[in-house]
């Protein structure tokens, strides 16, 4: 049962699989037999009974249908055999036919031959022209190409190439010549390359060589606009009354009249100053830089342009040995420097990251460290202010213009500030000359004036103000000499030449006011007051001369406060300012003062020694002549004489003066007494030398000069009066019994100096009295000088224990 069950379960899937294999496509028949074997064991056997009958009931079908349609068949063969004849008739027509045709057709077919190879060649012709007309643009595209290679115009050729590639070869790179160009194109690149670096090499060389007229061309455009604005600034300070000096206004209409002739200039030249863009052709810059960029190789560029410019610096940074011994040299180093930051500056406006603000101001700071010592290093050799000047404003220039394209110049003014030190040593030095030279034409004497005119030269010069000189009537003289006008001229000068270096350092007023005070100050405290001290140190300098200094000294210190006035007249800086310096003349003149003063103290006894070496005593005489010593006589007249001429020094310095001659005059005197060499003096010697003491008392008595109280000026010879009347008296006893007490009237008399003299009048009493023993007074004289000399030792020698 089950075996029939699944026999009657596969019949309907074998009629299903007979179905799909009559109703589809033989190639499909594969996977429906497929399934056949895919089934039970026997599902093959008893499929292939399902199809041997179903076979044979097609056969049964189709054997029916040929039995149903065998009349048909029949009829139509005999049909067939009907019709072969008449065929036949109608092949041999047709065959007949095509003969004829085809013997009419043979020149129709040459002409048609003809034809297909003319439309043949009229197409390849055609496709000719199409294929041109894609070649023709790439061809013209190479020859334009080539063209701009050979007018050098290598930025364009890059864009072309471009064009080439990007545009024209992609339509064309199936031919051989578009492979060829293709090829052809890095060598061009490489080409332009190597050209327009060749171009960059020559471009840099020129810059280096025109970097001092590019320097000097920016240098004078920064020089005129700063002169502008100096000369508006000058106009409106003259219409508000500025710059209006004491005695000595600056003539501000020459000023006026000397801008605008400078002015009148610059307008001239204006035409022929070039700009950096006239100058330089900035364009193999801007090709190279466009060609690297388009190539891609615009870092490379950059590097090396900067590599050759640094290299560049260094060169112009590079000082000539001998720069610093003409202004030309110094210029020449500053135009080099400006010419080069000034290309920089334009390639930096005009260029896009070939150089950036942070490399300028990295190679300016190097520079600016290697200008700044170069110039401290050479500005150390200049001795010449005018070129210290010079190199001044120089930089001045120098920093301006550089600080008109952005660059920081502050270390450029600090040192300045050193270099102003230096001018200032340098003025110094030339003043210290200039000085020298008027010392040397002075005649050490009043100035003489005989008429107004005479008088108004003096005034002009120097500010002299006495209203009991005024009055007096010509012809009259001036107290000081012809040097104190001109030194003042010269100091005044020298503030000019000061005040020249401090202009355009853009300082304020105060800050100039106090750079002229102070190096006046050093002017008179240093340089002035050294020429002076030297030149009361020398020789030929007399007393005279000594007294005359000492004068021009009083009005050269007088005549500070006008200096003072003239420094805040320039700066308009009051003198109440807290903080404004004054000027050291008071000092100055007071120190050359007393040198002087000294001086002529010292000179005074150096004279008076020149006199008293030309005693010529007979320290042995009897008696004495009656009359004073011809070399005393004549040292009172020359102290006369010369205490006359100190009547014009001040009252303290005249009597010191005097008292000083007198003092030394007594101490050599004293000298001259107890001189070691002098064994013997004689009662006569000692009368005759009071004689000379008497005639210095009455010098001192007859007041040489006015000013001192009672008989001041004779104590100076007190020591020698006493010393002198102890032996003229021969007042021993009371000597000695009032010594050391202070209403002693021999106070002044020293045992040491009596015991000398007294032992040398001994000594000459002993060879002088030969027979002095036969009489009794000489013998009782002897035997007092004796007993005498032996109490003065005592004393002495108790003075000395006692000390």
């Amino acid at each position: 049962m089950a075996e029939n069950s699944e026999g009657l379960g596969t019949v309907p899937e074998h009629e299903r699989i007979l179905q799909e294999i009559e109703s589809t496509d033989t190639a499909c028949v594969g996977p429906t037999l497929r399934s056949v074997y895919d089934d039970q064991p026997n599902a093959h056997k008893k499929f292939m009974e399902k199809l041997d009958a179903c076979i044979r009931n097609h056969d049964k079908e189709i054997e029916k249908m040929c039995n149903f349609h065998h009349q048909g068949f029949v009829d139509a063969i005999t049909e067939l055999l009907k019709v072969r004849t008449d065929a036949e008739k109608l092949k041999v027509q047709v065959t007949d036919t095509n003969r004829r045709f085809q013997d009419a057709g043979k020149e129709v077919i040459i002409q048609t031959e003809d034809i297909i190879r003319c439309r043949i060649q009229q197409r390849n012709i055609t496709t000719v022209v199409e294929k041109l007309q894609l070649c023709l643009p790439v061809l013209e595209m190479y020859s334009k190409l080539k063209e701009q290679m050979t007018a050098k115009r290598y930025y364009s050729a890059l864009k072309t190439m471009e064009q080439l590639e990007n545009v024209y070869f992609p339509r064309v790179s199936q031919y051989r010549f578009c492979q060829l160009m293709i090829e052809n194109l890095p060598k061009l690149r490489e080409d332009i390359k190597e050209i327009s670096m060749s171009d960059l090499k020559d471009f840099l060389e020129s810059i280096r060589k025109h970097s001092d007229k590019i320097g000097e061309t920016a240098m004078k455009q920064a020089q005129q606009q700063k002169t502008f604005s100096v000369a508006l600034q000058k106009q409106n300070n003259v219409k508000f009354g500025k710059n209006m000096y004491i005695n000595d206004r600056i003539p501000e209409e020459r000023k006026e009249n000397e801008l605008k002739q400078g002015f009148e200039e610059e307008d001239e030249n204006e035409e022929e100053i070039l700009t950096v863009q006239d100058l330089v052709d900035f364009s193999p810059v801007y090709r190279c830089l466009h060609i690297y960029s388009v190539l891609g190789d615009e870092e490379t560029f950059e590097n090396y342009y900067r590599k050759q410019r640094k290299k560049q610096a260094r060169l112009v940074l590079q000082p000539q040995s001998n720069m610093h011994e003409t202004v030309d040299g110094y210029r020449r180093y500053f135009t080099q420097i400006v010419g080069f930051f000034v290309v920089e500056d334009h390639i930096l406006h005009v260029t896009q990251g070939l150089v950036t603000r942070a490399y300028t101001d990295e190679l300016w700071n190097m520079a600016l460290s290697k200008i700044i010592a170069v110039l401290r290093a050479h500005s150390s050799y200049c001795t010449d202010p005018d070129l210290v000047l010079e190199l001044k404003n120089l930089i001045v220039i120098f920093a301006d213009t550089l600080q008109g394209y952005g660059f920081p110049v502050n270390r450029l003014f600090d040192l300045l500030f050193e270099i102003r030190d230096q001018y200032n040593e340098t003025l110094l030095k030339k003043w210290a000359g200039v000085f020298r030279d008027i010392f040397e034409e002075d005649n050490y004497s009043p100035i003489p004036i005989v008429n107004e005119e005479e008088y108004k030269a003096v005034i002009s010069k120097f500010p002299f103000q006495d209203p009991d000189f005024e009055k007096q009537s010509f012809p009259k003289k001036f107290p000081m000499s012809q040097s104190v006008p001109h030194i003042y001229i010269q100091v005044k000068e020298f503030i000019y030449a000061s005040l020249k270096f401090s202009e355009s350092l853009h300082r304020s007023s105060t800050e100039i006011d106090d750079m002229l005070r102070k190096s006046t100050n050093l002017l008179l405290t240093r340089t002035l007051s050294s020429c002076l001290l030297n030149l009361i140190r020398k020789p030929h300098i007399g007393l005279t001369e000594l007294v005359q200094i000492i004068i021009n000294t009083t009005h050269l210190e007088q005549a500070c406060k006008y200096l003072e006035d003239f420094i805040t007249n320039i700066t308009n800086i009051s003198q109440e300012t807290v903080h404004t310096t004054r000027l050291y003349g008071l000092s100055t003149f007071k120190d050359a003062r007393h040198a002087a003063e000294g001086e002529i103290y010292t000179k005074l006894n150096q004279k008076i020694d020149e006199f008293v070496q030309l005693a010529d005593y007979d320290w042995t005489m009897s008696e004495p002549d009656g009359r004073a010593s011809g070399y005393l006589m004549d040292l009172i007249n020359f102290l006369r004489s010369i205490f006359q001429v100190f009547t014009h020094l001040p009252g303290k310095v005249a009597q010191t003066a005097c008292m000083s001659a007198c003092q030394h005059l007594s101490t050599s005197l004293m000298q001259m007494l107890l001189d070691s060499e002098l064994k013997q003096i004689s009662m006569g010697a000692v009368q005759q030398f009071n004689l000379d003491v008497i005639q210095c008392e009455l010098f001192a008595s007859s007041e040489p000069v006015p000013g001192f109280q009672g008989d001041t000026l004779q104590l100076a010879f007190i020591d020698l009066r006493q010393l002198l009347d102890l032996f003229m008296v021969w007042d021993w006893s009371t000597y000695l019994a009032d010594y050391g007490q202070p209403a002693s009237k021999y106070l002044r008399v020293n045992p040491n100096t009596a015991l000398t003299l007294l032992e040398k009048m001994k000594d000459t009493s002993k060879k002088n009295n030969i027979f002095a023993q036969f009489r009794k007074n000489d013998r009782d004289k002897q035997k007092l000088i004796e007993t005498v000399v032996k109490q003065l030792r005592s004393l002495v020698n108790g003075m000395s224990q006692h000390t």
